[in-house]
């Protein structure tokens, strides 16, 4: 069987009956993007695609290899192609799309190739640089400027090349860069910028340099949001019998998408995204659509997961398919995170429709023992703000956020850590509490102190007195420890189904 390439996609366009093929134009590469793994694949490079396609933006993307290991030589010995699968449900309909984007000229891995990526800079139609080198990716690492080979952390690569071009241009305006970092960090061009910064002086790099950097270089703090769950291991045998080809990086993802860039709303103009159909966004400020994000999306996973796993399930779409839970999760969002966040109520309500449609993605297995991980710091971050915001205009406890909280208690309910686990009990089933070792050596105590003195109203009060966990002390919210302890006890009794049964 033939492997992807554009020799094979040239002799035979005819042929791939019900997929959609990208552009086949030559076009001048306009990005540079680090990062060839399959969230960009995904989400950047796809956007390209369907830009190209309309006639919009007319660019094309080189990859660069953040790391030394990579998929660099395999998107090269694939002329940069690759066949995209999103699968999910829109507007209450099954979706299935399948294409082969063609957004990708070439690769390049620095680690081999160092003045091969230099020589990119002096590139005149290069525009744009996108990034995803995970959320580690972007942090400060003290190293010496380059000369010959490549430095290891991602900021430095992006200096040496922001350098080498303000050379190649001698420090032209109109020839700084606009960069979108996709990590998952706050903040995240901000941040890349300051580490930037912070290596021209320890590089000692002339000011002039430094001065176009700060005005004619465009760092965008950006949101992205899409599940991309990767090459499909189970399916990838029927795929290739399906396509008549083989891709050894078939990439796929949900329908669902959306990328909101902070920056000024000119620069949306030379990259088009909105005008291509895409759910793209240009703002003055993301916070509110990140802190929409993290309250109803990441808040209904984090106030759901721990109890839908001690009620019996195993899934975020199980949680979908059964009733009970599904009134839960739409109570909690519905009547307690939406009504403290201040967005315009059409926006809160679609989103949130659109959350329940993803979770629901028949092609998507998220596991709620997965989601448990770190489940503490999570609920800080993502259900505690409603909460108390839900507290403050309403003066009274929201019930599920506060049911929550108890299921996070009685989740962490075990006295036995091993291999840095804390051993969990569900019916007859030993399951493993992932955190940090001293949040898990903290309910390890307290549980083994209740098994001796059946105090649940000293547990309560000892957990929710944790600031290191909660930055506060969460007993001074009124009335929260007692109700905490309420339902707890029915939880540890009764179970947990009888326990949701005086909430929904």
């Amino acid at each position: 069987m033939k492997q992807l390439n554009r020799q094979m996609l040239k002799e035979g366009l005819d042929t791939f009956q019900g997929i959609k093929i990208g552009s086949m134009e030559d076009m001048p590469e306009r990005i540079i993007q680090f990062g060839e793994g399959n969230f960009l694949r995904a989400f950047v490079d796809w956007m390209v695609d369907e830009m190209n396609s309309q006639g919009l933006f007319m660019g094309k993307v080189v990859v660069v290899q953040p790391i030394p290991q990579g998929l660099c030589h395999i998107l090269n010995q694939q002329d940069g192609l690759y066949t995209l699968l999103l699968r999910g449900i829109n507007k209450g309909q099954v979706v299935e799309k399948r294409q082969i984007i063609t957004s990708i000229s070439r690769t390049i891995n620095p680690y081999e190739e160092w003045q091969a990526f230099l020589e990119c800079a002096a590139q005149p139609d290069l525009r744009f640089i996108v990034s995803n080198t995970t959320e580690a990716g972007i942090a400060y690492l003290k190293e010496d400027k380059p000369t010959s080979k490549c430095p290891t952390s991602f900021p430095a690569k992006v200096t040496a090349f922001l350098y080498e071009r303000f050379k190649a241009f001698n420090g032209c305006p109109q020839k700084g860069m606009i960069i979108l970092p996709c990590e998952l960090i706050d903040k995240n061009g901000d941040n890349l910028k300051r580490i930037v910064l912070r290596l021209i002086d320890e590089w000692q790099l002339e000011d002039e340099f430094r001065q176009w950097i700060i005005a004619h270089n465009h760092f965008l703090n950006t949101l992205v949001d899409r599940i991309v769950t990767g090459y499909p291991v189970d399916e990838i045998q029927n795929i290739t019998k399906e396509s008549g080809y083989e891709d050894r990086l078939v990439d796929t993802g949900e329908i669902f998408h959306l990328w909101v860039i902070e920056g000024d709303k000119k620069l949306a103009e030379e990259f088009p995204l909105h005008k291509a159909g895409l759910n793209v966004i240009w703002t003055d400020d993301l916070t509110p659509y990140r802190t929409r994000k993290v309250r109803i999306l990441n808040g209904a996973h984090t106030m759901t997961a721990l109890m839908a796993y001690l009620y019996g399930l195993d899934t975020v779409r199980q949680c979908i398919e059964d009733k009970v839970i599904l009134s839960y999760m739409k109570k909690g969002i519905y009547d307690e995170i939406i009504p403290v966040l201040d967005l315009p109520h059409k926006e809160k309500m679609e989103f949130a429709e659109a959350v329940l449609e993803r979770f629901a993605n028949p092609f998507i297995e998220h596991r709620l023992l997965s989601i448990s991980l770190n489940s503490v710091s999570k609920w800080k971050v993502r259900v505690l703000p409603s909460l108390m915001e839900y507290v403050e205009l309403k003066k009274e406890l929201p019930q599920v956020l506060t049911f929550s909280l108890a299921s996070l208690l009685a989740f962490y309910r075990g006295t036995q850590l091993k291999d840095g686990a804390l051993l969990g009990q569900r019916k007859d089933e030993t399951y493993s509490v992932q955190d940090d070792e001293d949040v898990l050596e903290f309910f390890q105590e307290i549980w083994s102190n209740y098994e001796k003195n059946a105090d649940l109203d000293l547990l309560c009060t000892q957990v929710l007195g944790k600031k290191e966990f909660w930055d506060m002390d969460l007993n001074q919210i009124p009335g929260l420890s007692q109700k905490v302890k309420g339902y707890l006890s029915e939880i540890l009794t009764s179970g947990m189904a009888t326990a949701l049964g005086g909430i929904v």
